[in-house]
């Protein structure tokens, strides 16, 4: 990266690396040294990427016939209505109301609720189980943390006014502890539960966050005044009201710096989240930074999650949707791994990451130069299997966004074939050492 010829200062490269363009651009660097056989850990088969498009088109046809336009987009609603329908009823019950809310304020508590929903989805492990006592249904992993969110939100857990339970504010966020978490989420000695500190810490450290950034989250520290933001970022275009997808991405990577570790990857005195180094891009690397691949997982998730009611209720216009990127976690990279498009090279990680000799699954920091390979092999396979289903089902991207090929195809086909090659635990072929942050 040049700038009018002179390098980027570290300052100007940690700028960068916490845009949207730079997940691409950085991830492709990596997609192209797989392309020449030079990853450090994966061995690179593009030859597979059609049968991981057969496949996903196979989901997609058997859960929406020939109604593709049906399909939603990949968001936090879809766990928050698993087994049942939350949302919308919820909406109703608050329009039904003695002094019912404006659409504005609907907005702000779906965003409030989508937000921590979304902070408390990090893999729970193969272990833990909620329990819906109103329904009766039991759920696990992302539909699990769903759920139990939801009727945290709805028992006013995020709220610091018992008078508006269904709200987040920093006051109400700064007295959540692990044990709190813990009783709200049903986790025992029996009922286990991976990352559970880092979950409740994520949630203490957005009170502060939100506190930080009055600009964002206005002068009541609630993550739902981000719409106020965005409307003073949006122009109004006839009868439609529009805003950009970087409107909103810059609100939470500013905004929501705070919350991450102080132990993440930082360059010029800027912590920058979910960045991590890549060995195989040392070698070519000219200033500082240029080994740094960026992903923003958890702030990805958020951005699809909060687009929707935004869209929905709102009925406001997002422009810049295209810059969006697949979403690098286990599911959609334990697909390409799944399928074949990805393979272990033989011996290229120690024994010692094998805690399971009977299953062969290697477990893994977050941090590990293998993750972070995994990673930007996934963000690109997702592109590229996003245009061959596109393909196959002679469909633009407009007809069939990434956001729904996510939903309908990739995540879920992630989760069907691991199902498949695991019965018994479901789990991904490579396991990470989750501690609530990263995914």
């Amino acid at each position: 990266m040049m700038n009018f010829g002179k390098p980027l200062t570290a300052e100007q490269t940690a700028a960068y690396l916490r845009t949207l363009p730079a997940i691409r651009e950085r991830c492709g660097r990596v997609h192209a040294l797989a392309e020449e056989g030079k990853l450090q850990y994966f061995s690179y088969h593009p030859e597979k990427e059609t049968d991981v498009a057969a496949f996903c088109v196979g989901i997609i046809k058997r859960d929406f016939g020939t109604d593709l336009g049906s399909i939603p987009p990949h968001g936090r609603w879809r766990h928050l209505d698993a087994g049942r329908l939350r949302v919308e009823p919820l909406i109703s019950k608050w329009r039904a109301s003695a002094n019912p809310p404006d659409d504005k304020e609907i907005t702000k508590r779906l965003l409030d609720l989508f937000l921590v929903s979304v902070l408390l989805d990090a893999g729970a492990g193969n272990s833990w189980s909620y329990h819906e006592p109103e329904s009766g249904l039991n759920f696990t992993r992302s539909e699990g943390l769903g759920v139990a969110s939801i009727n945290m939100f709805e028992q006013g857990f995020f709220s610091s006014d018992s008078q508006n339970p269904h709200r987040v504010d920093a006051e109400g966020l700064s007295h959540i502890n692990p044990e709190r978490t813990a009783s709200a989420m049903q986790v025992s000695s029996a009922n286990p539960m991976v990352g559970l500190e880092g979950r409740s810490s994520l949630l203490v450290n957005l009170a502060d966050a939100l506190r930080a950034s009055p600009n964002f989250f206005g002068s009541s520290s609630r993550p739902g005044n981000l719409v106020d933001f965005l409307e003073g970022e949006s122009r109004v275009d006839g009868s439609a009201r529009k805003i950009h997808i970087f409107s909103l991405w810059t609100a939470l990577i500013e905004g929501l710096a705070p919350i991450w570790p102080k132990t993440r990857t930082s360059l010029g005195g800027i912590s920058l989240g979910d960045v991590w180094p890549c060995d195989v891009l040392r070698p070519t690397a000219v200033v500082e930074g240029d080994e740094l691949v960026p992903f923003h997982k958890l702030t990805g998730w958020i951005t699809y999650s909060l687009l929707e009611p935004i869209q929905k209720v709102l009925g406001w216009k997002v422009e810049g949707i295209e810059y969006m990127t697949g979403l690098p976690e286990y599911r959609n990279g334990g697909l390409l791994l799944d399928l074949g498009v990805l393979q272990l090279k033989p011996g290229a990680l120690a024994s010692s990451f094998y805690p399971n000799a009977s299953n062969n699954i290697p477990k893994l920091p977050p941090s590990h130069p293998a993750i972070v390979e995994w990673r930007a092999m996934t963000i690109i396979g997702l592109d590229r299997i996003a245009d061959a289903i596109r393909q196959n089902l002679s469909l633009s991207a407009a007809e069939l966004t990434l956001a729904q090929i996510l939903e309908s195809a990739t995540w879920k086909g992630g989760r069907e074939i691991a199902k498949q090659k695991r019965p018994a635990t479901g789990g991904p072929p490579i396991d990470i050492e989750s501690d609530g942050t990263v995914f």
